[in-house]
């Protein structure tokens, strides 16, 4: 049986009445866990919950309204507007947009030969995927991450640099704000459950995270290859799905000027079914990444 990952009504009071127990959030995500929610779900929800107590965390609830955009202010987006994005060397077409979440697809980000550069400079020097531990903030493997992947440091050679200042100009916010290039490689049943790109707030680990750079704002997510099968990027809350193309990329927002974190930009990559996926990521921060502010800020 698949794992759950939708909150019927009467699990989402069942979260809230046991947090104003006092009882604690992980016990409560293992409670879930073993009645058959998806582990990575069941944390998005109980964080939910307890961040935005109240109608806010209405996303979660089964067959919640999107325009409830868990109490997230909607400002104008970073990316710009209209049909084409003009960079210092290359023109990026909007293929689609969503407004609430800003959510775009945008075609030629990357050129089919620097898509193979990427890929042949990732090849020999692949590790397990990591991801962020809610608890200590460090970087560790889990299950519902199958992928392999490297990173690229900002400005790490004329090429990085290129393609570094050309997503910058996309994304609309500094280069030095970003996180290095990394590159992700899936082979046949390889997928990221559902998650956020964001530090939830409410876990320690954010906190080691968020004292170099602060909080994560925007993801781009560029495609290196044509996917035979499967791989897509969905967002479960709002039933898209996006089929990757060389070159093409998708992009979304969740952090607005006043911190808040925008929760409908939940979002995994399917199981690679045939073929495989290379795709590479960049995280905009809200200020320059590896800045460490003073502990009285």
């Amino acid at each position: 049986m698949n794992a759950m990952t939708h909150l019927p009504p009467e699990w989402h009071d069942w979260i809230r009445e046991n947090l104003s127990r006092g009882c604690a959030p992980q016990s409560l995500i293992d409670d879930m866990v073993r009645n058959r929610f998806d582990p990575v779900f069941a944390r998005a929800a109980v964080n939910g919950v307890m961040t935005n107590n109240g109608p806010i965390s209405e996303p979660f609830v089964e067959k919640a309204k999107p325009a409830a955009a868990a109490g997230y202010v909607y400002e104008q987006p970073r990316l710009h507007a209209g049909n084409l994005i003009r960079t210092s060397d290359r023109d990026v077409r909007v293929v689609t947009r969503v407004q609430r979440p800003l959510i775009a697809v945008l075609d030629g980000v990357l050129s089919e030969e620097e898509c193979d550069e990427l890929i042949r400079l990732s090849a020999n020097k692949m590790h397990r995927s990591t991801t962020v531990d809610p608890i200590s903030g460090k970087h560790e493997v889990i299950a519902d991450r199958s992928s392999e992947g490297t990173f690229f440091p900002i400005n790490a050679d004329p090429f990085i640099t290129r393609l570094d200042r050309r997503i910058a100009e996309v994304m609309n916010w500094p280069v030095e704000n970003g996180e290095g290039l990394q590159v992700l490689h899936y082979n046949v049943g390889g997928e990221y459950k559902p998650h956020f790109d964001f530090f939830p707030p409410d876990e320690p680990g954010s906190h080691v995270q968020m004292t170099i750079g602060g909080q994560r704002v925007s993801t781009m997510v560029m495609y290196l290859n044509d996917v035979e099968e499967g791989g897509t990027t969905i967002f479960p809350e709002l039933g898209l799905e996006v089929v990757p193309k060389k070159g093409s990329a998708v992009y979304f927002e969740y952090t607005n000027s006043s911190g808040q974190l925008d929760r409908l930009t939940l979002h995994g990559g399917s199981p690679v079914t045939r073929g495989e996926k290379w795709i590479v990521t960049k995280w905009m921060r809200q200020r320059r990444y590896g800045e460490v502010l003073p502990a009285n800020s």
